[in-house]
């Protein structure tokens, strides 16, 4: 039997932060489309500890309509964090994730949601034109680029945040064991059948992006020392290579002392190549001391979050 929209409830999961001045038009958007769809749906919003008022709009939205779940962090755990919380409460078929600033347009979830019943597990938003700062797009090509190696992304799949995910899919993300969820990453671990549709991507109409480059550095730090050895196996490839030319070096220096002879001002050879040699000790080490915290962490904290209130949850 052929497979319409209307079978199935959809769990719109918006993460919130600084966006007093746009979230209520988002909500009120997205809750207009499915209306006018008539389509089965819920919102569920997680105010990510906004220093703003964000949590005042979205809790008044929520107490207005049964259909909207809100969610107030405790503290501010990242927009995945606050995603993967938002997962966690869905009751739909479909998790539909959007960001809280209406650059993902809700009226463009209908293509989404028509690539998708053709039967694949999930189906990423394609932006015809994307209206990111060019830092953005930088930092969104070096983390493609960690995807394709950590996760094994395929070269012709474009992957964002704007996603239609079936609900297994969502039960096997959330079920992964990590304190440090990155969404995309596991979403691509737990499907197999996966496919883009061209969706349109709009200007940021109030404030300005919250991701800078300090947010993209941590992004890509959480990915390589969450999700893969990478940073491991370089640094023990340079120590590798470091011992090799240490052990060079001494044989050099030990073939120049009984041929040549040895001075007293070779004094300072010695204290570069200590040094050096210390330098590359004390990047290895500390390379080895973040695996083990965040594996200390892993192993002794039960939540990856802490719910501060919950409105129709």
């Amino acid at each position: 039997m052929l497979e319409t929209a209307n079978q199935y409830k959809y769990s719109v999961v918006i993460p919130v932060y600084n966006s007093q001045g746009i979230v209520g038009e988002t909500i009120d958007r997205t809750v207009a489309f499915f209306e006018n769809q008539q389509w089965d749906y819920e919102l569920i919003l997680v105010n990510d500890n906004s220093p703003d008022n964000s949590w005042t709009v979205v809790a008044e939205k929520a107490r207005h309509n049964p259909q909207i779940k809100a969610i107030n962090l405790l503290k501010n755990y990242g927009q995945h964090t606050a995603m993967y919380c938002g997962l966690r409460y869905m009751t739909g078929d479909y998790a539909i994730t959007i960001d809280d600033d209406l650059q993902n347009p809700p009226e463009e979830i209908v293509h989404m949601v028509d690539k998708v019943l053709e039967g694949y597990d999930i189906v990423y938003g394609q932006f015809r034109r994307k209206e990111h700062a060019g830092y953005r797009r930088a930092g969104s090509r070096a983390v493609a680029l960690i995807n394709r190696r950590v996760f094994r992304q395929p070269k012709d799949l474009i992957v964002s945040n704007f996603r239609i995910i079936r609900r297994d899919v969502v039960e096997r993300m959330v079920n992964y064991r990590t304190n440090y969820p990155y969404i995309t990453g596991l979403s691509l671990m737990f499907s197999t059948n996966r496919a883009n549709t061209l969706v349109e991507h709009q200007p940021r109409k109030v404030g300005r992006s919250n991701y800078n480059f300090i947010r993209i550095a941590t992004l890509v730090m959480r990915i390589l020392f969450n999700y893969s050895a990478y940073p491991l196996r370089v640094v023990s490839l340079v120590g590798f290579a470091v011992a090799i030319l240490s052990f060079l070096a001494g044989v050099f220096y030990l073939l120049r002392a009984i041929f040549i002879g040895t001075e007293v001002a070779g004094w300072a050879t010695v204290v570069v190549l200590l040094a050096f040699l210390s330098g590359v000790n004390i990047i290895i080490v500390s390379m080895l001391g973040e695996y083990l915290i965040r594996l200390v962490q892993q192993m002794s904290e039960s939540h990856v979050y802490y719910v501060k209130e919950v409105i129709n949850g």
